[in-house]
């Protein structure tokens, strides 16, 4: 091996086609002969490039529907000989074996395909096999063997070619063999993953991969270096939205701004709906007759914690509504879409960054969540549980009125998105007090009582906003201390998992404080 080798004789075989008639016309400008298959030889030809067929280096035609076309040790031989190896040079010369010095594969489309919601058989075709043998060949060879498996790569083989007389670096193809292993296991994640989901039980192995979509200036911290991988899927949200102004965000701008759109997407199709986040956590969300006063009202909730949050709105942004975030300090804007006359609006703040998605998040499609440990990694369902009314039940003398329901739903809603212990008050479908995240449930429900009271002083008002609220615990009430703490700030109901072993001492109180109180069965902790 040595640091430079001349590329002679090129493979490529893609599906994704982008640049690749461009790329193959400044290779044979090198003097490199081509090889390819299907309907990428047929697409080369077109373009008036000559292009050998594979099929007339193996003398094997393409068969069985295509699963069977580079899979030949005159492909493989040609990619995984040493060309410093005597008895290697030999059994080319023997086999009649010609050198492959690059190997340009993209794989079949197979995570979008998966993502378009294909029925199985589609799926299984669209499982690549051939691009993956050829990647790890090429990538065990990059001694001598350059491998592409992302277009953003084609510049770089170009530069090296022309500036080294048509040779490469032992540099580029070690970091492109890197890229490429890298490839070939975020693409057999994906199958694996996929096929999980197919069978019944926990798969003994699992795997996590991405693809590098920005490289962030830090992570949370500025001593900490930091990216943010994609995972291929088209899920609506911070990874596949259009930024239309602002700089790059950072690495708790995306967590955030994540959490927002997960939260509002759980209002589609319930009127226009709001929720600001700080630090992951809700500090408002609200539901209103329009955009604006829904945006207004979780404001409301915690004016001094919104400074510097993000916003996520379930509608298209309008001017109006855009206007009225314009008033305070905002990192971010996500909603799934926004007129021209709301991006006119935001224009003249340079600094606030615009996010659209096209659409919202399906709350209940099946994910799944990975937290990292120590030694490994967890991984659950993401929590897409729902409560109806018809899946509460009363558990106190008095029965909540219809108001007391919705609100009650409402604030289930939100709690599935707050740092547990979480304490949500509720009125006329606005959050007026978050209690997030903390050790003790009854802490995190005078927290968010105390908010209250402050916002209620801020805005002149002579009473705390939670006079007159619902209440919703992630988790059951371990003792009546919390309960009873609610309703002194003036709740009138409350929803709750039940489950504890002082439930009949919780539901005592709440009947001789006056309230009402449902169970839903079901908890909604968040770490």
């Amino acid at each position: 091996m040595t640091d430079l080798t001349p590329v002679r004789r090129a493979l490529l075989s893609v599906s994704d086609k982008t640049g690749l008639v461009d790329f193959a016309a400044a290779l044979a400008g090198h003097g490199v002969e081509l090889l390819s298959t299907g309907g990428t030889a047929r697409a080369l030809r077109d373009a008036g490039l000559t292009v050998k067929y594979v099929s007339e280096v193996t003398g094997f035609p393409e068969m069985m529907d295509g699963r069977v076309k580079t899979l030949h040790p005159v492909v493989h031989g040609g990619l995984l000989a040493l060309r410093n190896n005597d008895d290697h040079v030999a059994a080319m010369t023997e086999h009649e074996i010609g050198a492959i010095d690059l190997v340009v594969v993209n794989l079949y489309p197979f995570e979008e395909t998966v993502a378009k919601g294909a029925d199985y058989a589609t799926v299984i075709e669209n499982i690549d096999i051939g691009g993956p043998a050829m990647i790890r060949s090429a990538a065990k060879n990059h001694g001598f063997v350059n491998v592409v498996v992302d277009v953003e790569d084609y510049d770089a083989v170009l530069a090296e070619l022309s500036a080294n007389d048509g040779q490469t670096t032992y540099g580029l193809r070690q970091k492109l063999a890197q890229t490429a292993y890298a490839r070939t296991a975020a693409y057999d994640t994906a199958v694996s993953t996929w096929m999980a989901e197919q069978v019944d039980g926990t798969p003994r192995r699992r795997t996590v991969g991405g693809q590098l979509a920005q490289t962030l200036r830090y992570g949370e911290n500025p001593h900490q270096a930091a990216a943010f991988y994609t995972d291929g899927s088209a899920r609506p949200g911070v990874a596949t939205a259009k930024q239309h102004q602002g700089k790059e965000l950072s690495y708790n701008n995306i967590n955030d701004t994540d959490a927002a759109f997960e939260l509002v997407s759980e209002f589609a199709g319930q009127g226009p709906a709001c929720a600001i986040i700080k630090h992951a956590n809700p500090c408002g969300v609200a539901t209103g007759a329009t955009l604006k006063d829904a945006y207004t009202r979780a404001f409301d909730c915690d004016r001094t914690s919104a400074f510097g949050g993000i916003i996520a709105l379930n509608q298209e942004l309008d001017a109006e509504t855009a206007q009225e975030i314009t008033n305070i300090l905002t990192e971010v804007v996500i909603a799934p879409g926004a007129n021209a006359e709301a991006r006119e609006v935001f224009a003249a703040k340079k600094n606030l960054r615009l996010l659209t998605t096209d659409g919202l998040a399906d709350a209940f499609a099946a994910s799944l969540a990975v937290k990292q440990v120590s030694g490994g990694f967890l991984i659950q369902d993401k929590d897409v549980g729902w409560i109806t009314r018809d899946d509460l039940t009363v558990m106190t003398k008095r029965a909540p009125t219809e108001r007391e329901v919705t609100d009650m739903l409402f604030a289930w809603t939100v709690a599935k998105h707050v740092k547990s212990n979480a304490i949500i008050y509720v009125k006329d479908g606005a959050t007026v007090g978050v209690g997030a995240g903390q050790m003790s449930r009854v802490d995190s429900t005078r927290i968010a009582a105390r908010k209250a009271q402050d916002m209620a002083e801020v805005m002149g008002l002579p009473k705390p906003l939670t006079q007159g609220s619902v209440v919703a615990s992630d988790a059951f009430f371990p003792f009546a201390d919390g309960l009873i703490t609610a309703a002194e700030a003036g709740a009138t109901a409350l929803i709750q998992p039940g489950g504890s072993m002082r439930d009949d001492e919780v539901i005592a109180a709440a009947d001789e404080a006056g309230l009402a109180m449902v169970f839903t069965g079901m908890r909604h902790f968040r770490h």
